[in-house]
């Protein structure tokens, strides 16, 4: 199987590590790519938001399989040009892909489906920003309806601050949306479907604000860890049953069938589970911790849900331990992340590259805000997180930033469900 990775993040430097391993697949791509997929996979300039671009690449280079790591493309139609150029393609639409790209539509789909979320005030103008905080209550939480590369929330008890970051999207036109806050842990709950049969993954849990203690701006993410030891019994059960397979049910039945990678990032509230977003494709960095974990290959389950075959694919098989990642961000980031800067021991073990690029010279240097994805697995979370923070030391970028807390607090057995 000749399989295309389109991206360029640590997401599609895992997908093509777990990829690359899968006897299965003969060939492997992935464009743009960086500095540490180029190592794995061929590479070919491309810009990913043009759907046109993207299945001709497809159609030239010769996929059996094609997929689209990020959102922009998804949400663009780059799944819908892929598949009408007669190639398996594993992204949804991008009528479903508006799951992610509008998170009304969302709330629209999750209503229909009888799906428990928080509850929202959608708004379009400075007057309607102050109503919904009224009516919401101090925490806020107020989102950029709209794509916002997972920086496009604020959660604050500062009134100011929500009125502030609201104005922010209104005056860029965007909308937004104001919501309850839900207490308890967050979750993230990756599931592959092909429209119709749902196999979920293994749960994690995101790290999304930059500094220790969730301190600091909200992020893309700054680390992550799988499984969760803390995790109620039958959490994947029952987020399957009352949120995964309703949700792609209403979807084949309003006609946008959703065929991919369905995110759930979940609340564990005192009241029950309930759903914070959808995503339309693998989480980033979470990917980067359950792929490890995952011993069926990787390119037959994404071919399964790509061609509908999905109910005859066997049983996903596990490998026992856990995995913990950190993300080491640019000097700046997420405000203003400074880029161009030399980094030493990106080559070493278990180190995914999410910002990188190479110089003439062959230097490996930073493109972006989150420049890798340091990664381990181990026996348990405790040794997991132990060598993951090994490999963290031996990676040098002049003014680096990574949280030194990621999975202690379930390391320390200090996470309470409500």
């Amino acid at each position: 199987m000749r399989v295309l990775v389109i991206g360029s993040g640590a997401r599609e430097h895992a997908l093509c590590v777990a990829l690359s391993s899968d006897p299965a697949v003969t060939a492997l791509a992935c464009t743009p790519g960086n500095a540490g997929t180029r190592a794995l996979a061929e590479a070919a300039p491309l810009d990913v938001g043009d759907p046109v671009a993207v299945a001709a690449l497809a159609t030239g280079w010769g996929a059996d399989l094609v997929v689209i790591g990020p959102e922009v493309p998804l949400v663009a139609g780059a799944a819908d040009a892929v598949r009408e150029a007669d190639i398996a393609c594993f992204g949804p639409s991008a009528e479903a892909a508006q799951i992610e790209g509008s998170k009304s539509f969302a709330k629209h789909v999750m209503a229909a489906a009888g799906v428990p979320t928080a509850r929202a005030w959608p708004v379009g103008g400075a007057a309607e920003l102050e109503t919904a905080l009224d009516e919401a209550g101090p925490p806020y939480v107020v989102k950029d309806d709209g794509l916002a590369a997972g920086k496009g929330v604020v959660v604050t008890t500062d009134r100011d601050a929500a009125v502030a970051h609201g104005h922010r999207v209104l005056d860029a036109g965007g909308t937004v949306l104001v919501e309850e806050f839900l207490d308890g842990p967050e979750v993230s709950l990756f599931a592959v479907t092909d429209g119709t049969t749902v196999l979920p993954l293994l749960p994690a849990q995101d790290h999304k604000r930059r500094d220790d203690g969730d301190a600091g701006p909200n992020t893309g993410g700054m680390g992550a860890y799988a499984p969760l030891p803390w995790a109620p019994p039958g959490l994947v059960d029952e987020v399957l049953a009352t949120v995964l397979q309703p949700t792609v049910d209403e979807m084949r039945r309003r006609g946008e069938p959703f065929s991919g990678l369905l995110y759930a990032g979940l609340a564990l509230t005192s009241r029950g589970v309930r759903v914070v977003e959808f995503n339309a494709r693998f989480g980033d960095p979470e990917t980067q911790v359950v792929l490890p974990l995952l011993e069926t290959p990787l390119a037959g389950l994404l071919h399964a849900a790509a061609t509908g075959t999905l109910a005859d694919h066997p049983p996903l098989r596990w490998r026992p331990g856990a995995a913990v990642t950190v993300v080491v961000a640019a000097p700046g980031y997420p405000e203003a992340p400074r880029t161009g800067d030399p980094v030493t021991g990106a080559d070493g073990e278990g180190v995914l590259h999410a910002g990188t690029t190479v110089d003439a010279r062959g230097t490996v240097r930073s493109a972006g805000g989150r420049v890798l994805a340091v990664t381990a697995t181990g026996p348990d979370l405790a040794a997991a997180r132990q060598t993951a923070y090994e490999r963290v030391a031996a990676v040098r970028l002049d003014g680096a930033h990574w949280r030194t807390d990621i999975a202690l607090a379930a390391v320390e057995g200090r996470i309470a469900l409500p």
